[in-house]
């Protein structure tokens, strides 16, 4: 059991989304950076998909009521157990009795905390997403309260391989660390001012071509009017060839549309189903982690890219990950044998 001392800025469960309802108008939600919670569930030997906590810009303290296997990835909060640093993108056997607090922000705007056996919530919609606005999904719906309780379920073999190397050492400590991580080419969160890459959008023709270039040559700034739907940007005003009006469709994560004000908004995890505003652009899957861990005050600088070389960079992120999986097995084997 982990028992929430103080909730934090904005700390809510999450998973990879609840999909196939957003023809009933019910958004996807889901985790921010995908990549992130992705490797957090891995390092403690859960499945990819299993739910985590996200911790934005100021994170919980909560306290251990038992020995816990968690990793935290993503942005760096701060973490501390009992007093002293805890590092990031790596496997940590916490011992029971433990407290676990989150500091200042040191880089990115998310962390993702994942536990061995994932949390124990109910499933709604084939998901465990908060979905903050309708109240469902998650710990009852909302995000974590003081004196929340959260269950832990089952332990995979590979969990329990996982334990067992770093049990010895927390009999002497309030937590073990696993001495190895993962390659830095994960970690996208102590970028400044990165170049994130962007498609066409759907009506980008629609776009003065002085806006068009505007779109690829000069740097937007996130404002503090953003959050899990959408980030609204500052920059070069981006403004139609003529006015147009057109129907609502439908929109993604990582959708660029334009309003008639001309400052762009980014549409993210908890984005509507359907947009009426031109969509310029739409940023590729594999650079969404970049834009979901940066917050207010950041810029970001948009590059184009093909749809043939979004499609590509996707596929190379995958296979990475997939070794990536394969690499942690064969570590815990040869740790275990």
């Amino acid at each position: 059991m982990i028992k929430i001392t103080k909730p934090g800025l904005l700390t809510s469960v999450q998973d990879l989304g609840r999909y196939g309802y957003q023809k009933y108008g019910v958004i996807t939600s889901g985790v921010m950076d995908t990549t992130a919670h992705r490797i957090a569930n891995l390092l403690v030997g859960n499945d990819e998909k299993e739910a985590t906590l996200e911790l934005t810009l100021l994170g919980p303290d909560m306290e251990f009521s038992e020995d816990t296997l968690i990793s935290i990835c993503g942005g760096n909060l701060s973490p501390s157990i009992n007093g002293k640093s805890v590092k990031l993108w790596r496997s940590v056997l916490v011992k029971a009795g433990s407290k676990l607090k989150f500091g200042g922000c040191k880089t990115g705007c998310r962390a993702y905390l994942a536990v061995a056996g994932g949390f124990d919530v109910p499933e709604v919609m084939n998901s465990k997403s908060t979905y903050i606005r309708a109240g469902i999904g998650g710990h009852n719906g909302k995000a974590l309260q003081n004196d929340d309780e959260l269950s832990v379920g089952e332990l995979n073999e590979l969990s329990r391989q996982i334990s067992g190397v770093l049990a010895e050492e927390v009999k002497e400590n309030s937590f073990a660390e696993m001495q190895w991580t993962i390659s830095s080419d994960f970690i996208v969160s102590s970028v400044s001012k990165p170049n994130v890459r962007v498609m066409k959008g759907r009506q980008y023709e629609w776009f003065t071509k002085d806006s068009q270039m505007k779109l690829f040559t000069e740097h937007f700034e996130v404002t503090s009017q953003s959050d899990r739907m959408g980030y609204r940007l500052k920059g070069p005003e981006l403004s139609l060839e003529n006015e147009q009006e057109m129907l609502s469709e439908a929109v993604s994560f990582g959708t660029i549309q334009v309003p008639s004000e001309g400052n762009p908004i980014v549409l993210l995890a908890d984005r509507q189903t359907t947009g009426g505003y031109p969509k310029i652009g739409q940023i590729a899957t594999v650079d969404l982690s970049i834009m979901a861990q940066l917050k207010p005050g950041d810029k970001v600088q948009f590059v184009e890219v093909s749809h043939e070389v979004a499609q590509q960079l996707y596929l190379d992120r995958e296979k990475k990950l997939h070794q990536l999986k394969q690499g942690i097995a064969l570590k815990i084997r040869q740790k275990t044998k």
